[in-house]
């Protein structure tokens, strides 16, 4: 990499950040990143400590910080996660830390949560009662807790691992000042699930494992993040089946549920929930590139008689 000598009589030689990022960037692309300019900028961000855009103003590289950018790109091209790189990952208005155990949350999934906090906000309950299942790193949760202060919040994880990320998280956001959320350990298609709260949630989102077993997926997925947060079952609906049907139980009359699923559900996910019965207002969402994404729908106020199934459309967010 090409070098800007200064103060030679230190022994010190500094580095121009644009040329290592450039040089970055071309390892990365030949390693198949395909982000490879914005995760080149990133790293060299979090090396020096300033944000991305303020990279073209920040000091050179000492030799020291370009021998770590270089360590942490080298890491990138054999396609460990960035968010594992920098212990950092973003997410609506919050920075989260991730790492090994812990799925990474998606941009794809802010929508599902910015949906819930939208219509939490609406609610004109004084202590709206919301539900995260699957919450790995309480990405849903802890913004639902920070742009939603009146509601309580409750966040349900298995895996120790990812508990533990959510616990970080939670303690980082309760000292920030945002309201405190309740973690519960528990298993999502637990058919007893909260048993506590049967008939009074108000909103109940998910995020749960959806991919189909048999789906390859990203080298970045396939070796860091936990196969039991990513695949669903053959079919990519074993963890989806039993939320639908808890979810009825434990939603108020009137109550919402949000759930998250493969790009290859926008129809069966909708269908579930029609075939359930209990719900009602059922909607097929897209992602930003017009994806089938996520499926939301209300539990109803009547009791629809048997063998009847509920009806649903496509939503535009």
């Amino acid at each position: 990499m090409t070098t800007q000598p200064q103060h030679p009589s230190e022994g010190t030689r500094r580095h121009r950040p644009s040329l290592l990022v450039a040089a970055a960037t071309r390892d990365l692309l030949a390693a198949g990143v395909e982000s490879a300019r914005t995760d080149a900028e990133l790293l060299a961000g979090h090396v020096l400590g300033v944000s991305r855009g303020r990279l073209a103003l920040a000091e050179d590289f000492t030799d020291e910080q370009r021998n770590r950018y270089q360590a942490l790109v080298d890491r990138r091209a054999r396609r460990e996660p960035l968010q594992h790189l920098t212990g950092r990952a973003g997410f609506r208005h919050l920075e989260l830390a991730v790492g090994p155990g812990v799925f990474v949350p998606r941009p794809e999934t802010e929508l599902l949560a910015g949906w819930g906090v939208d219509l939490a906000r609406r609610m004109t309950c004084p202590e709206p009662l919301v539900v995260d299942l699957c919450s790995g790193s309480g990405a849903i949760a802890l913004s639902v807790a920070q742009e939603v202060p009146a509601a309580r919040v409750v966040a349900v994880e298995r895996s120790p691992a990812a508990l533990a990320w959510l616990r970080r998280n939670a303690a980082d956001r309760a000292a920030a000042g945002d309201r405190p959320i309740e973690v519960v350990v528990a298993d999502a298609t637990d058919p007893d699930l909260l048993a506590a709260l049967v008939g009074q949630v108000d909103l109940l989102l998910c995020n749960p494992p959806y991919v189909p077993q048999a789906v390859a997926v990203p080298p970045e997925v396939a070796g860091h993040d936990p196969a039991e947060a990513v695949f669903g079952g053959t079919d990519g609906l074993s963890v989806i089946r039993p939320v639908i049907d808890r979810a009825a139980t434990l939603l108020r009359p009137g109550g919402h549920l949000g759930v998250e699923h493969d790009d290859t559900h926008g129809a069966a996910v909708p269908d579930l929930l029609a075939a359930d019965g209990r719900y009602t207002a059922i909607t097929a969402h897209p992602d930003l590139t017009g994806r089938p994404r996520f499926a939301t729908a209300s539990r109803r106020t009547d009791h629809p008689p048997a063998g009847a199934t509920g009806t649903w459309q496509t939503g535009s967010s």
